[in-house]
């Protein structure tokens, strides 16, 4: 038989209605159970494929569900979608993955490309650059789609997150900093704007000020997170009269560019400088001199979303906000002092 085979197919070949195939495959009860099974074993026979979007139309359930990233080829972002798919691949959904490369008319696109795809939720981390505003956020929101923030997150009613603590991530890394013996802390600091970077960016000042050491303005840089930025922002704390002894970085390819950098000039870790980085990257425990890191536990906050997304729909809880402890991962590039 050439082409797709419909339901008028499969009522031709059983001397049926289609009205009666259409309601055997949907498993309507007012079908007898030997006339179910027929249908669907020519159906089986014919090759025929269900609409899957129009069967969400009618039914309001595709088993579809969205995951919108900045980008997909980090660890992190990689292991929250794994921890997702393993959480909801038992319970019967497939996961569709988008990217914004932090462009923001992107994130807008893919909100609305997973909405006329008709998935029962979405998963987002949001981009890095400031919203003018929300209107498609709230769009999800008013079709009663759970919608979970994860890592990335706006603070909204009816919008659910999983996070980690990231001012507690900060406070103790810089507290780790400074029993090392340094007090010259440098920080390395993404997008402000973000309400992730604001709080890390708490938690170094509050451990500054909590061992009465005073916030210099020249240690701290906004950059991007990769190691060219790393390597640039290193070379100009270098040029200061009074150059720092440590760097704490919000990114783990950050804090490897300055690594390098600092090796270019002959300048020992951890001895005369210590580095620390953010995210657990796998290239930060197989180097030569291992980075100090933070682990997100990403595979753990991508299950956790799931069950948050489980739970709303299935019991229809409320939001829910699940904040993750911090796993501070001290290796050499930080370790001047044994304990």
């Amino acid at each position: 038989m050439s082409g797709k085979t419909t339901i008028y197919d499969i009522a031709k070949a059983l001397n049926i209605t289609a009205a009666t195939v259409s309601r055997a495959l949907n498993d309507n009860p007012k079908i007898s159970q030997s006339t179910r099974k027929l249908v669907l074993e020519t159906a089986n026979k014919m090759n025929y494929k269900q609409n899957k979007l129009a069967l969400a139309l009618r039914s309001g359930k595709s088993n579809n569900v969205g995951v919108i990233v900045p980008r997909i080829n980090t660890n992190f972002f990689a292991s929250v979608i794994r921890g997702i798919e393993e959480g909801l691949h038992p319970e019967g959904y497939q996961v569709i993955i988008c990217q914004t490369h932090e462009d923001e008319d992107r994130e807008v696109e893919n909100v609305n490309t997973l909405l006329n795809a008709q998935v029962d939720g979405i998963f987002m981390s949001i981009s890095n650059l400031p919203k003018e505003n929300n209107h498609y956020i709230e769009r999800v929101i008013q079709k009663n789609i759970p919608l979970i923030f994860f890592d990335r997150k706006k603070e909204m009613k009816n919008v659910s997150s999983v996070t980690i603590d990231d001012y507690l991530a900060s406070y103790q890394t810089t507290q780790h900093l400074i029993e090392q013996g340094c007090e010259k802390i440098a920080y390395f600091s993404g997008d402000r704007s973000l309400e992730i970077y604001e709080d890390r960016y708490r938690g170094y000042e509050q451990a500054l000020l909590d061992n009465n050491i005073p916030i210099n303005e020249d240690y701290i840089i906004s950059i991007k997170s990769n190691v060219v930025e790393g390597r640039d922002a290193v070379e100009k704390l270098l040029t200061l009269e009074n150059p720092p002894n440590a760097i704490f970085s919000t990114s783990d390819f950050a804090a490897l560019g300055a690594i390098q950098k600092l090796k270019e000039r002959g300048i020992k870790i951890p001895e005369d400088f210590c580095v620390f980085g953010f995210g657990n990257e796998p290239f930060t425990k197989f180097m030569e001199l291992s980075i100090s890191t933070i682990d997100q536990s990403p595979l753990e906050m991508g299950k956790m979303a799931a069950q948050v997304f489980l739970d709303k729909i299935n019991n229809k809880k409320s939001e829910s906000k699940v904040v993750l402890l911090p796993k501070l991962l001290i290796r050499q590039s930080s370790t001047r002092i044994i304990t």
